[in-house]
């Protein structure tokens, strides 16, 4: 095969497809396309097109490059049709050729040779890598830079392999240190290439890596005198991944290192300037380090201010003043909408202490949701460039200096606040939003004069520093509810208020996209401070609607819905509800079943519903029909799907989970009215649940589980006859060490509502609940919402059945008051604790070894209601009868808080 030659009728008709496939005329592309089909069928094919990217230098590079690509396809795609000896020939011509006199076809060649690798192996081509490797210490320069670039694509998509050992040793034992010596190759391109050839294997903490760690800082230094952005690019990137995995490497050097890095970052190239800034947010990231960097802040933090100023290019793109909130949005402006299925959370105290933080859930499938919350940010700094990386960078420096750097910060910023041109004064409005969180103690003296400020800066001419200045009023919008004076609130709140509605109904959609979700923000932090400001900041959302266009139009949903989430049933008012369902019902009836934009909506209408209750009912019949219609078309597309997959797609489950999640909001709303929805529902929406908690979709289960334990609340008596068959799938969900754990939380929640309503009912199913609950409360790795959540459910399960699971309380009793503790008082702490008291009068040794985590617990309590604490009183008393004279000394082994707390409620 390695003597083939092709065909020269066959060869020519080819290559003559190959340059009519760069016409623009698109009927002569489709018959090339359709043609180059055919060849496929050839069993030789892929040996024309390696022979004519290899043996027809008379020809353009464009045309030979375009039979490489299409090479490189098949192998991709079509590697199991390709005979072996096909492509040994390929392989053979490849190695040949990859030092070929033109760039196109060199790069061409490197990504078939690292193709075919990564489609099968290292393994089963063992000469590539001695072949390239000898290639490098040829006298052509084409045929060390064709190697090297085979090579570094090598590096990038075989790391792995590469890293292992093959046929007894460690390729990059024998690659690492002879490409440290091209690091002083007189050709860019090589220095480059072999940088890029390492660079892969430093974050892996390659074995081979380390070994040779000492002569690649030492060729780093000897690349810090080097002036091509390219290689500066790179030698930063690995200072970077240096100083988070052998920082020990560098710190010898800081002061160099530190010198370098700076003046990088204000490079003018901003390729190299980013990467340099990557270095200050690494460099604050490690504790161990921040005292090697603090020395040097008085400089870093002007370099980083000086990298947050819009570069020219960046004016020239984005400093757009237009009116153009009556121009449609183009297609690529909108971002993939998702929607993020509902978990049920407890209010964690400890949690919630921060500001602003609701109870935190760890769940290990719901890292989308880490996501989101960067979400706000980027049409305020665009895409991840120089000036968000040194803003991220100054945020992170501000979080662990603190307000140490603010005799640094603070100059700086009063010479760009009020300085003469606007992209400095824009400037000084992020840093001073950027170091909101982490220095807020010692900015707060100044608030008093910074807020009004800002707002007035709403007034200002530049679109550009309207949207940035609404960003960083959301970042102080809690010292505005809650100032340094209480009674000042008004002072700081209301011109926000009025400053971010002006900001919402500007012309400029940027602006429109900053002020709603600076609003949106506000409304987290004010909650109910919000409430007699309702009707203005109603009619101010309610005519977005009528001058949004579709991206904002998003974001509008989602500041509606923030606002019903915090001002809850104070929206129910008829006035208000006069002012916002026309509206939303507009848009309900406007967006087709298969609308991704119904998700916002749905999540809006969803928090809507709850906030209205009973106010929510004259909507709620056609509501719940298509939410109910919805779910039921999407599992009839599945089943219709898993019998004919050719001809019917998957469908997208999105659409059922927002539409379970808008059926809970429901529930919750409208509570026991929700009945004749339910009861009433074709096809019947407890029949579809059925099958939704089985789904093989873990997000569609965690909202059916969710819905569940609404539906238990509000409807029991209708999901009672479904009971055996909801009970079998729930048990299933609940257990350790699972991937689905907003699944496994949510079921046990919803196991907990219904223990609630059926009571004795519950018996049949109280041992395997347990066996499954137990564990998740004793173990040390339970996210802590599933915590709370499997701590509440055992005690409802306790007060309904508390000669089944008292017997287990020497089991669980101290897991179960050092998690319960920190929850907040509520209803459901309420059931939990009397749930635990039921136990203890039946099993009252097996509180014995954990009296003083029990004490605790009680301790906790700040408003105990009545019957729950009459019930502590007996049960201590109890045990203070029971010890006699050993209590005097257990009480005195209490922490003092508790004992006076227990003292003072009960004598003790």
């Amino acid at each position: 095969m390695l003597n083939w030659q092709p065909q020269p009728e066959g060869l020519n008709q080819l290559t003559q497809l190959l340059k009519d496939s760069m016409s623009s005329d698109n009927n002569v592309q489709t018959q090339v396309r359709e043609q180059l089909e055919s060849f496929r069928n050839v069993p030789d094919y892929n040996n024309y097109l390696i022979y004519i990217l290899t043996q027809m230098p008379q020809e353009l590079p464009t045309t030979r490059a375009i039979a490489g690509l299409l090479l490189k396809t098949n192998i991709q795609y079509h590697a199991g049709d390709i005979r072996d000896d096909v492509l040994e020939y390929v392989k053979a011509l490849t190695l040949r050729h990859v030092g070929d006199p033109d760039p196109d076809v060199r790069n061409t060649l490197g990504t078939v040779i690292t193709t075919i690798l990564s489609r099968n192996s290292i393994m089963s081509w063992p000469e590539v890598l001695p072949n390239l490797m000898s290639l490098l210490d040829s006298q052509d320069p084409n045929v060390v830079e064709g190697a090297f670039k085979a090579l570094a694509k090598i590096c990038e998509d075989s790391s792995d392999e590469l890293d292992m050992e093959i046929n007894g040793e460690r390729p990059l034992n024998f690659m690492i240190p002879k490409i440290i010596t091209y690091f002083q190759s007189p050709v860019v391109a090589i220095r480059v290439c072999a940088l890029s050839c390492i660079n892969p294997f430093i974050t892996r903490k390659s074995q081979s890596f380390m070994v040779n760690v000492d002569a690649f800082v030492e060729g780093l230094g000897q690349l810090s005198n080097d002036n091509h952005p390219d290689v500066r690019k790179h030698v930063c990137q690995a200072m970077v991944m240096l100083l988070e995995v052998r920082p020990d490497k560098l710190i010898p050097q800081i002061n160099n290192v530190v010198e370098y890095m700076l003046y990088s970052t204000k490079d003018d190239d901003e390729s190299v300037a980013l990467e340099a800034c990557e270095f200050w947010l690494a460099f604050a990231e490690q504790d161990a380090l921040q005292e090697h960097l603090r020395p040097h802040l008085n400089r870093v933090i002007p370099v980083l201010l000086q990298g947050m100023v819009y570069s020219e290019l960046d004016i020239i793109s984005l400093d757009v003043d237009d009116e153009d909130a009556s121009v449609p949005d183009r297609a690529e402006d909108m971002k993939p909408r998702f929607h993020h299925a509902k978990t049920h959370t407890t209010e964690n105290a400890v949690a919630s202490t921060s500001a602003g933080n609701a109870a935190v859930d760890n769940d290990s499938d719901d890292d989308e949701d880490d996501e989101d919350d960067d979400e706000d940010d980027d049409d305020i700094y665009m895409e991840w460039n120089l000036r968000k990386c040194s803003a991220s960078a100054l945020d992170v420096l501000s979080a662990v200096y603190g307000n140490s750097m603010l005799d640094i910060l603070l100059p700086l910023l009063q010479t760009e606040l009020f300085h003469a041109e606007w992209k400095h004064r824009e400037c000084g409005i992020l840093a001073l939003g950027a170091v909101a969180e982490g220095c807020m103690s010692g900015i707060e003296p100044h608030l008093p004069t910074l807020i009004p400020h800002l707002i007035l800066t709403l007034n200002d001419s530049k679109s550009l520093v309207r949207a940035i200045t609404c960003w960083t009023l959301g970042r102080y919008a809690r010292w505005c509810v809650y100032p340094t004076i209480a009674e000042d609130r008004p002072r700081y709140i209301v011109p926000l208020i009025d400053g971010l509605l002006r900001m919402v109904s500007d012309n400029n959609k940027r602006v429109q996209e900053a002020g709603c979700s600076a609003f949106a923000t506000l409304e987290e932090e004010a909650c109910e401070a919000l409430v007699p400001y309702l009707f203005g900041i109603l009619q101010t959302l309610v005519h977005a609607f009528s001058t949004y266009q579709q991206k904002n139009l998003l974001i509008l949903y989602d500041a509606i819905g923030t606002l019903a989430d915090s001002v809850g049933s104070a929206l129910n008012k008829k006035e208000y509800i006069d002012l916002l369902m026309p509206c939303l019902i507009e848009k309900w009836q406007m967006l087709p079943d298969d609308d991704r934009d119904l998700f916002p909506l749905f999540e809006c209408l969803s928090s809507v519903t709850t906030a209205l209750g009973q106010g929510f009912l004259p909507f709620a019949p056609p509501v719940f029909e298509r939410c109910v219609k919805i779910v039921h078309s999407n599992l009839m597309q599945a089943q219709m799907h898993a019998q004919n997959p050719e001809t019917v797609p998957a469908p997208d489950k999105d659409f059922m989970i927002v539409a379970l999640d808008l059926l809970s909001g429901l529930t919750q709303g409208l509570n026991t009215s929700v009945e004749s929805l339910v009861a009433s529902s074709q096809p019947s929406v407890l029949q579809i649940l059925s099958v939704c908690l089985a789904d093989p979709s873990a997000e569609v289960r965690q909202s059916s589980y969710a819905l569940l334990g609404d539906l238990a609340i509000s409807c029991f008596l209708h999901i009672k006859p479904y009971l055996n068959a909801f009970m079998s799938e729930l048990i299933g969900q609940i257990q350790s060490n699972t991937d689905y754990v907003s699944v496994c939380n949510n079921a046990a929640w919803a196991a907990g509502e219904i223990a609630l309503q059926y009571g004795e009912g519950m018996s049949a199913w109280v041992q395997p609940l347990l066996e499954r609950l137990i564990p998740l409360l004793t173990s040390e790795t339970t996210p802590r919402t599933l915590l709370d959540n499997s701590a509440i459910t055992i005690g409802r399960l306790g007060l309904v059945c508390p000669q089944l699971v008292g017997p287990h309380l020497e089991v669980f009793a101290e897991a179960w008051c050092h998690t319960c503790r920190t929850i907040r008082d509520n209803d459901e702490k309420d059931t939990a604790f009397r749930g635990l008291c039921a136990m203890i009068q039946v099993n009252p040794q097996g509180l014995i070894k954990s009296l003083s985590p029990f004490c605790d617990a009680v301790a906790q309590w700040s408003e105990v209601p009545q019957e729950l604490d009459q019930q502590f009183g007996k049960i201590l008393l109890g045990y203070k009868n029971m010890m006699g004279a050993a209590w005097d000394a257990f009480a005195t082994s209490l922490a003092h808080d508790t004992r006076a707390r227990l003292a003072q409620r009960y004598g003790l």
